[in-house]
């Protein structure tokens, strides 16, 4: 029995059968203690109370244990909450076109469906799709906690608070200065190497002086990791597991003869070993491109955030918030396919089949033209860089008046992005042209002359630009209203008013040139929308112990009309020891402005399939190129819809908190969640799948002989039905002469996810089942056991990811993906004067991912939205304040 072992058996055995535990977490107590008398703001409510009335189902995380544990970014802080399905990391922009950008998915529903904050105030969200936003731009080390909010909450925020709310709330100010420095090392060798320099400073007590002025600036860096530095990720072909993802277009050249000859010059001889292999059925080679793609691409991030506050008399502040951040993404994938494209190879060629050139003959060919689906290698990757910027602007107001509390402020924020081809993609006419006059050789290495021609052939340059702004003013006021018998009446009354904007250019005259880009055909969108909301919230107390709070909001779209959206929940607490909580809300997300006037772009589909009119049970029809209509990637067509309207959700949700004493808090909440109208697009399996179904997505010439694309447009779905449990504990162990012990965590149990492809349509099961495109994990949970005495702290951690049954093509080797469990340990010292020492092993057992036979993202072998492909790594950190 392995150490690993022992340790998740006895972490399941204090957990008393499987109670959910996470990584310096603490489910928001009902308790508080009797000195908390301050009345404070809490996510997901806009009364002001006191803590120890707080009972929203809230999972906090403070800044020092995330800190501690080595989470270096807010996408690892995320990932250490177990109702976050999934998180869109930099691995998903390789080959994707995300720009790069980092998003929550609380439930599963979307990251659509997740509204994230700054402070209690929304950001702008990344332009590309403009669904969701960057979360690289958080400064991580300017952070006092974060709070997420496990209920619906379009009731007080509006749209996209769906599956919950994600606060992330900076230091209120910052005294003296501090300096840090991290780094985390990969044991085994390759790339992925991280690195972290933070700098701060203030001045000025905002109680004592009046003021407080301080900044953040922060600094990280990723090295990229290769497909091949990871044994597990090195390949698409591992043919007995069911795995072969490959590409019928490959280095050397396939090619399809006039008449109606197909086949390798290489394939007799291997073809080209290990990047080309050759397929009997055919004789033709075909090519792993996975080898060519990193698991994680290179990434920078660079922000600033400076706050000026300033008291005006005794209880109001006014401030001044400014935030910069700077996301940059390079990614490589295999060398560009060119195929369908015209590329032909004549007999003059000297590098025809049989010629002067060293080809291999080909038996059967006279001397006819060869259409060819080519990669040239030594073109190089594929290479993009994606570079993100983001400013925000906050002036706020805050305080007492008359009476009232309240908080205003004006809001300017605007993400910038582009994408540039930066090497690799070569220009479709220079290939054409060089193939067709014989200065290219689509069979083997190129000479001299062929060499500089494709280095001179690559297309260079930024292609897609695209911004989105928004500016918004917000006012909040709340007070007690009157004295009812069982306590105070709070009430809370507030408007918004936002305008945003989104445009997208495309730079044709470049992306045209490489069909390969993706954006050969896509054309410059742009949109604007005005929203303005009233919303109002009551806490009422009915009788002792038991309070309602009531709350409302209406928005207004001018592009779709508007909403209402009410909540209404209890809190009860019949004995000192339990608090009841429940909750029923509605709803709503709207389209956002890409959903409506992103640009439509052309690009390959994830998977290969068969051209179902084409290539029907992989056969190839009389006339057509096997190569290009049988188990290829096809074209798919993804972008806006003016026709998209909103979505609309109920919640319902209930609860119990048990504090039976002091050093013990449990909470098991169950929640609910209907969706309807959703809004995406129909998976290519599913489109694949049922030709007959969708026979009017599939866009063909007007001979009927080429599949021009596929409609994967954005548009309307049919519902989502979801359900589970969240479960929390945190137990301070009895002092001992040893140190004191704390074991803290939350988990989710996800116990139904059902959904439509289209309106009243079958419903799907996901929930445990790899199904269009992503499963949804039924169980995960994270667990730490801390241990503290004097300058010393060790927090030993683990996360859990369950099992799912995989995407199982073809279903012959249908699996079961294993569950992916990783620990941590790390040591803090703090007795140096000034200096802060933290040293730790993240992946402590070099657990390595499980097997999966996915083909939706562009690494194989494993799925990188539940795992990570670092393996073991060293933590180092060093803090020094002066």
């Amino acid at each position: 029995m392995t150490m690993e072992t022992v340790l998740s058996r006895s972490i399941r055995l204090i957990c008393a059968g499987g109670m959910a535990v996470g990584i310096g977490m603490s489910a928001q107590s009902a308790f508080a203690q009797e000195a908390a008398t301050q009345r404070v703001e809490v996510t997901g409510s806009s009364i002001k109370r006191l803590a120890a009335e707080n009972a929203l189902p809230i999972t906090t995380i403070r800044a020092d244990d995330f800190i501690k544990q080595g989470l270096s970014t807010a996408q690892e802080v995320l990932l250490a909450l177990p109702m976050n399905q999934s998180t869109t990391t930099s691995s998903q922009s390789v080959g994707s076109g995300t720009g790069g950008k980092s998003s929550a998915n609380l439930r599963g529903l979307g990251t659509n469906k997740t509204l994230v904050l700054l402070n209690g105030r929304r950001l702008a969200s990344h332009p590309f799709a403009a669904e969701s936003v960057d979360l690289n731009i958080i400064p991580v080390t300017a952070l006092e906690r974060v709070e997420v909010l496990r209920d619906g909450a379009s009731a007080i925020y509006g749209t996209d608070a769906i599956g919950g709310v994600i606060n992330f709330i900076t230091k209120r100010s910052v005294k003296g200065g501090n300096i840090s420095a991290e780094t985390i090392a990969p044991f085994k060798s390759g790339g992925g190497t991280e690195g972290r320099l933070n700098v701060s400073g203030g001045f000025g007590d905002l109680d004592a002086d009046g003021y407080n002025v301080f900044g953040v600036i922060d600094v990280h860096k990723q090295d990229a990791l290769k497909s091949t530095d990871r044994d597990f990720s090195r390949t698409g072909v591992i043919p007995e597991r069911g795995l072969n993802l490959t590409s019928g277009t490959p280095f050397p050249a396939n090619f399809f003869s006039a008449n109606g000859i197909s086949g390798n010059p290489s394939f007799a001889t291997g073809c080209n070993p290990p990047s080309s292999a050759p397929r009997a059925r055919n004789k033709t080679c075909r090519f792993d491109y996975t080898q060519f793609v990193d698991d994680i691409p290179k990434t920078e991030q660079e922000s600033f955030l400076g706050k000026a506050s300033f008291k005006l008399g005794e209880s109001n502040v006014a401030a001044a918030e400014y935030l910069h951040s700077r996301s940059t993404n390079v990614a490589r994938v295999a060398p560009p396919p060119l195929a369908g494209i015209g590329l032909t190879i004549h007999s003059t060629s000297p590098y025809y089949p049989g010629g002067t050139g060293g080809t291999p003959a080909v038996a059967g060919l006279t001397g006819e033209d060869l259409d060819l689906n080519w990669r040239p290698l030594e073109s190089g990757q594929r290479k993009g860089k994606d570079v993100s910027i983001t400013d925000r602007l906050l002036l706020s107001l805050q305080g007492e008046m008359a009476g009232w509390d309240y908080k205003t402020g004006i809001t300017y924020s605007v993400s910038n992005a582009n994408s540039a081809f930066t090497g690799g993609y070569v220009i479709d006419q220079r290939a054409i042209d060089g193939v067709g006059n014989g200065i290219l050789n689509p069979f083997g290495p190129q000479d001299s002359a062929g060499a500089a021609y494709l280095k001179d052939s690559l297309l260079l340059g930024r292609f897609l630009e695209a911004q989105y702004k928004s500016t918004g003013v917000d006012f909040t006021a709340s007070r007690e209203l009157t004295q009812l018998p069982a306590g105070p009446l709070g009430f809370a009354i507030g408007a918004e008013y936002r305008k945003d904007k989104a445009t997208y250019n495309v730079n044709r005259d470049l992306a045209s040139q490489a069909s390969s880009s993706g954006y050969a055909n896509a054309l410059d969108q742009a949109g604007d929308r005005t929203i303005s909301a009233v919303f109002t919230e009551f806490n009422v107390p009915i009788i002792k112990n038991l309070e309602m709070q009531l709350a409302a909001r209406y928005d207004k779209y001018n592009d779709f009309g508007s909403t209402f959206n009410p909540k209404v929940a209890f809190r009860y607490q019949p004995a000192k020891e339990v608090v009841l909580r429940a909750s029923y809300n509605t709803g709503f997300r709207a389209p956002t402005l890409y959903d409506v006037n992103g640009p439509q772009a052309i690009t390959n589909t994830a998977n290969t399939y068969n051209d179902p009119q084409n290539c029907p049970n992989g056969v190839a029809v009389a006339g057509a190129n096997p190569n290009l209509v049988c188990d290829q990637q096809q074209n798919i067509r993804a972008g806006g819809n003016l026709k998209v309207q909103p979505e609309k959700s109920k919640t319902v949700s209930f609860g119990v908190v048990y504090e039976p004493t002091a050093a013990l808090t449990t909470s098991l909440d169950f929640w609910r969640i209907n969706l309807k109208d959703t809004i995406g697009s129909i998976g290519e399996e599913t489109l694949f799948g049922d030709f007959a179904k969708y026979r009017d997505k599939f866009v063909y010439s007007a001979d009927g002989k080429t599949l021009l694309y596929v409609d994967g447009k954005t548009d309307n779905l049919g519902e989502v039905h979801t359900r589970g449990l969240d479960l929390s504990v945190i137990y301070r162990f009895p002092k001992t002469p040893y140190g004191n012990f704390t074991f803290s965590g939350d988990g989710t149990y996800v116990d139904k996810y059902e959904y439509q492809v289209e309106r009243d349509g079958v419903y799907k099961q996901n929930a445990g089942v790899y199904n269009d495109g992503s499963p949804v994990i039924r169980w995960r949970h994270n667990a730490s056991l801390g241990w503290g005495s004097g300058p010393w702290n060790v927090t030993l951690s683990q996360k859990f990811v369950g099992g799912y049954l995989d995407q199982n093509t073809p279903p012959a080797f249908a699996q079961y993906v294993g569950a992916y469990s990783t620990w941590a340990i790390s040591s803090t010292y703090t007795g140096f004067n000034h200096m802060t020492l933290t040293a730790g092993i993240k992946n402590l057992f070099d657990k390595q991912p499980p097997f999966s036979n996915q083909g939706t993202t562009f690494q194989k072998g494993y799925d990188p939205r539940f795992t990570d492909p670092i393996d073991r790594a060293l933590y180092l950190r060093a803090n020094y304040k002066f």
